[in-house]
C-alpha cells in the first residue's frame, strides 16, 4: 500500500486569536479558509494551521527550544522570504544556506510558535 498524505494541518493554541490570525495573514501571507468558534483554519498552499483561542494556556514561547512546530519545503524560498520581511514578519533567523542541502530561514508568531522555510539546495 501506498500512503500519500494529502496535507497537514498543524493545531496551534494561541491567546489572543484576532491578533495571531491577523500575523499569518498579514505578516505571512496565509488564507483564511474557514471560521469556527474559537477557531481560524488557514493555508499558505498545502501547508495548514488551525488556530485555537487558549487565553489561559503557556504560550509557545515559554516553551522555549520547543517552540518550534514545522519546517515546510517550499518553493521560491528567496522570493518568499524576501515577501515575509517586506510584510514585517518577525524573522527568528535570517535566509541561509545549511550544510544539510537545505536554504531556509524561520519566522516566529506572536505567541512565539516558530516555523521554518526552507528549499532543497
Amino acid at each position: 500500500m501506498e500512503r500519500k498524505v494529502v496535507h497537514t494541518r498543524h493545531v496551534l493554541a494561541v491567546k489572543d486569536l484576532a491578533v495571531a490570525a491577523t500575523y499569518f495573514k498579514e505578516q505571512l501571507g496565509f488564507d483564511l479558509d474557514f471560521t469556527a468558534p474559537g477557531w481560524e483554519f488557514l493555508s499558505f498552499g498545502e501547508f495548514k494551521v488551525m488556530l485555537g483561542e487558549c487565553r489561559d494556556e503557556m504560550t509557545a514561547e515559554a516553551t522555549g527550544n520547543h517552540s518550534w512546530f514545522a519546517h515546510a519545503l517550499i518553493e521560491n524560498v528567496d522570493e518568499v522570504y524576501a515577501e515575509f520581511v517586506e510584510r514585517g514578519a518577525k524573522i527568528n533567523s535570517p535566509l541561509s544556506s545549511k550544510p544539510w542541502g537545505i536554504r531556509e530561514f524561520t519566522v516566529i508568531t506572536p505567541d512565539g510558535h516558530r516555523i521554518a522555510f526552507g528549499q532543497e539546495t
